[in-house]
């Protein structure tokens, strides 16, 4: 009886180790799959996209051939994207401040719509759009790599100058 008794203490302790092993596990690799606010590392923006913008990846490679990928866009106030499209599937959620997209070939400020913070869209292959930020602005952009700009107008390609 006795040996059965510490048998089954000898067990269960061995389970409850484990578990707690589990548990830490899953909470280390959950460091490097979820972001705090303050964790998230951002850094000068892509050549594509005019100077001035910061990025940072949190998921993914938007460069890279095939894959998941996801951003984050921190734009200061007054910043303008031109005219363009992308062959994939774009999805973007506002994550701070508000968002001003406006669709076709000119950028025309009286013909945006405002999405303040909370907002999602998606935008399909070839939508042509353009965008800008009224006051700082994060968006999260997610998608199928590889990202690529296609300018409307080549010369407002900044990779180009």
């Amino acid at each position: 009886m006795k040996r059965n008794l510490c048998l089954l203490l000898a067990l269960s302790a061995g389970i409850w180790w484990m578990r707690q092993s589990s548990i830490i596990g899953a909470m280390a690799a959950m460091e490097k799959n979820a972001f705090t606010p303050d964790a998230i590392q951002y850094g000068p923006a892509p050549s594509f996209v005019r100077p001035g913008a910061q990025l940072a990846v949190l998921e993914g490679d938007p460069m890279a051939s095939t894959g998941d990928y996801t951003v984050r866009l921190k734009m200061p106030d007054g910043y303008r994207i031109a005219p363009h499209w992308h062959p994939k599937r774009e999805n973007v959620t506002v994550i701070s401040g508000t968002f001003r997209v406006g669709m076709g070939d000119h950028f025309e400020e009286s013909g945006m719509l405002t999405f303040p913070a909370g907002s999602f869209a998606y935008l399909d292959p070839s939508m042509h759009h353009y965008a800008m930020a009224r006051g700082e602005v994060v968006v999260q952009i997610h998608g199928m790599s590889p990202v690529k700009f296609n300018y409307i107008n080549p010369d407002d390609d900044p990779s180009r100058k």
